[in-house]
């Protein structure tokens, strides 16, 4: 054969006929690459022989062939890979051999650490190929040496054990080679200390910093920038693509394939961050910062430390203008006499008075060059949250709000915002009359166009947040993918609706069509049980809480605690804690209580498993990306079905939107998204072959309601039982088998 036969041969041979039917919506993988996959994969395959206990399972091959597809044609695909699929391996073998430059995104620390450190290099050792690996953080995981510098200047602590922080801080910038916080294991990662001698996005000096060679985030970046993989998370993945489209920073390097695991967490995240928040904690820090460059550096050109009480003062009393308890409401819910608007007047005041002065200084030295940077951006985010203008897109420069040489704050620039509080409350109120008008006629509002932001405002105990957040993410995520050709994946164990992708794929702008789910290999029908008891009432009874709490005792002790009660609130929360704890001790039961918010996350996980018999309460943290296997969990209580809160500014305003074009708000968004959620937190039961327990369903509605039946069709195939004597019959099955 010769050498232009062979290569029209071998080019064949990686090129199907254009006739072929699609493969999950994806133009059909090459048979050499069918073939190869086969090699890795298959019984006695290359992972086989590498890998200890390590058997061949098809839900993960054909992953692994649709990932190699996407990629092949720079496409995208949503997989859906049930529990113990293997879906890490199934997308790692392909980037390995033909992903080119590839980001993997998670949505857990976690997560990102074992594939990091675990999965990665099991699978380039048992597939022999010299990849090149890189694990990059948020910058506030990194030591600054400029902050550290500053902070030994100042000598502010809150306690002598601070400053022994500090000192242990200070040996260990000597020694480290990456100056990640987590290698100094004395120094807790939540240590207030870290604050000091960190940097954030606004206070970094960038290029002008004097010790910018020496910068153990810009080290990170060339590494990141040089390797083959990189294993990032969600908010680093996203904080970078706005970076990157404002002309700032590239944080991570460009890529042939981009891989979201755990990717059901995007449309939260994305909205985070295509969004734009204001706080008071960046109006403290922004004084903080200003008194202490300006006493370095100008110490005799302003009153610094004046200056920065008045901003400091400012930003305080914007939290004085709400109650002590956290809320969340929509800029239209407060009157136009509220005291939040006044408030944030003064914080202009100030806000202006530091920029009069850092104008002046700002050349002194680059860091009040960026102190002046950051007041400047600080100043037109509140003015665009407070008239009302959206703010820019990805790419797009800011639009100035007003004649920078006009009076500082008028009565004009006040009436234009008592305006545009008026004309959003009065087109929001003209659109619910048309629709409601479009109703009576029996038509559709099929021409609503829904407002591009909703501005809200989130209280917490020592700070306010001024949100002002996309509707739909989907054409802002649309268009950065519409860049560069690269493969997009997005998989989890929860994406769909009984394998209907609309839902996720709606939110993200995705084809819908290029998508597989992939059933969990694990035989539920004999290791697991769904209970719904008898006899509870609805979720929105004033006892419901312990109406559940009278259900689950009797399961509770039949188990032997060794259960997770998932609650969908912290007051249900605090409500079980106290009722179980009083409950255990007049019963005399030995099962240790763990109750979220009394240690971190990881400390109670811990703590769960080594105990062996304990019951952890918790809320949203434990639903997903908790991974205890064996016999320390057998029970998982969920109390009810995870709708949520319809009070949500967001979520109202979507699902108004939704009203307005004639949809269903329940059916399109609340119950999808409902059931991901509920998939997440059933998914915590069954972690291994050799896991059994029982999945305790405590909402009637499941059977009750006509949508009921939709939402446990789309967990895994649970044997099903109202009756409690069949629970308490499982659990002596598997004490019985145990005891054999």
């Amino acid at each position: 054969m010769t050498d232009s036969a062979a290569a029209s041969s071998d080019s064949a041979d990686l090129s199907p006929s254009a006739d072929t039917p699609t493969f999950h919506g994806l133009k059909p993988l090459a048979p050499k690459r069918e073939r190869e996959l086969e090699e890795i994969f298959g019984d006695g395959g290359m992972l086989a022989r590498a890998i200890d206990g390590y058997r061949s399972r098809e839900p993960q091959t054909e992953m692994a062939r649709a990932v190699a597809a996407a990629m092949d044609t720079h496409d995208s695909l949503i997989a859906e890979a049930g529990t113990g699929t293997g879906k890490t391996y199934a997308y790692l073998v392909p980037a390995m051999l033909w992903g080119g430059k590839t980001i993997i995104s998670t949505g857990t620390k976690h997560l990102q650490d074992q594939i990091f450190a675990r999965d990665i290099p099991t699978v380039r050792k048992a597939l022999a190929v010299p990849v090149t690996v890189a694990m990059l953080k948020g910058r506030s995981n990194y030591l600054c040496h400029y902050y550290l510098e500053r902070a030994q200047q100042e000598g502010r602590f809150a306690s002598r054990h601070e400053a022994a922080q500090l000192r242990e801080i200070t040996t260990f910038a000597q020694i480290t080679h990456s100056g990640d916080k987590a290698e100094l294991a004395s120094v807790p990662e939540n240590a207030p200390i870290w604050a000091q001698v960190t940097s954030t996005r606004d206070n970094c000096l960038g290029q002008d910093c004097p010790r910018y060679k020496d910068c153990f985030v810009m080290l990170a970046r060339k590494e990141a920038q040089q390797a083959d993989l990189v294993v990032v998370n969600h908010h680093l993945f996203f904080a970078d693509v706005m970076l990157r489209d404002t002309g700032m920073a590239e944080l991570l390097p460009s890529a042939n394939t981009v891989i979201f695991d755990e990717a059901h967490q995007l449309p939260e995240t994305a909205t985070l961050f295509f969004g734009e928040t204001v706080s008071t904690t960046q109006l403290l820090e922004l004084a903080r910062d200003c008194v202490a460059e300006g006493l370095i550096h100008a110490r005799d050109a302003a009153d610094w430390v004046k200056l920065g009480a008045n901003l400091e003062r400012a930003a305080r009393d914007v939290r004085l203008t709400f109650g002590q308890d956290n809320a969340r409401m929509s800029v239209t819910q407060l009157p136009d006499d509220h005291e939040l608007f006044g408030a944030l007047e003064s914080v202009d005041i100030a806000l202006q008075d530091v920029i009069e002065t850092l104008q002046h200084q700002a050349e002194r030295a680059e860091a009040l060059g960026a102190c002046l940077r950051r007041a400047l951006e600080l100043h037109e985010q509140l003015e665009r949250w407070q008239l009302g203008v959206t703010p820019p897109s990805p790419g797009e420069q800011p639009l100035p709000l007003l004649d920078p040489d006009a009076p500082r704050v008028t009565d004009g620039k006040r009436e234009k915002a008592v305006k545009a509080r008026e004309a959003e409350a009065a087109r929001l109120t003209a659109e619910a009359k048309a629709a409601e008008g479009a109703d009576s006629e029996g038509k559709s509002e099929k021409t609503y166009t829904p407002p591009a932001t909703v501005r809200w405002i989130e209280v917490f105990s020592q700070a306010v947040q001024l949100h002002q957040t996309p509707l739909s993410i989907a054409p802002i995520f649309a268009k950065q993918r519409a860049g560069a050709p690269r493969a997009w994946i997005f998989t989890s164990a929860t994406l769909s609706v009984k394998g209907n992708f609309m839902h996720y794929a709606a939110q993200l702008g995705l084809d819908a069509g290029k998508s597989l789910t992939l059933a969990s290999p694990f035989d539920y029908q004999n290791q697991s049980l769904l209970y719904v008891p008898r006899g509870l009432p609805q979720p929105s009874a004033p006892n419901f809480t312990d109406a559940v709490l009278d259900a689950a005792l009797p399961v509770l002790e039949v188990s032997g605690g060794r259960a997770f009660v998932l609650c969908t609130t912290l007051r249900a929360v605090n409500r079980a804690a106290e009722r179980l704890r009083e409950e255990f001790e007049r019963r005399g039961w030995p099962y240790p209580l763990l109750v979220q918010g009394e240690a971190s996350r990881t400390e109670l996980l811990d703590r769960f498993r080594a105990l062996g018999n304990a019951v952890l309460i918790g809320s949203q943290s434990f639903w997903e990306g908790v991974d205890v296997r064996g016999e320390a969990l057998s029970l998982v209580i969920i109390d009810k079905l995870p709708f949520a809160p319809p009070d949500d500014p967001v979520l109202a305003a979507r699902l108004d939107a939704l009203t307005k074009k004639g949809l269903s708000p329940f059916a399109v968004h609340q119950l999808p998204q409902a059931v991901i959620t509920l998939k997440q937190g059933a998914g915590r039961l069954i972690r291994s072959e050799a896991d059994r327990g029982v999945l305790m369903i405590c909402d009637p509605r499941l059977v009750d309601k006509p949508y009921g039946r939709r939402i446990w069709q789309s967990l895994p195939p649970f044997k099903r039982t109202r009756e409690l004597p069949i629970v308490r019959g499982f659990f002596d099955e598997i004490a019985a088998e145990a005891g054999d």
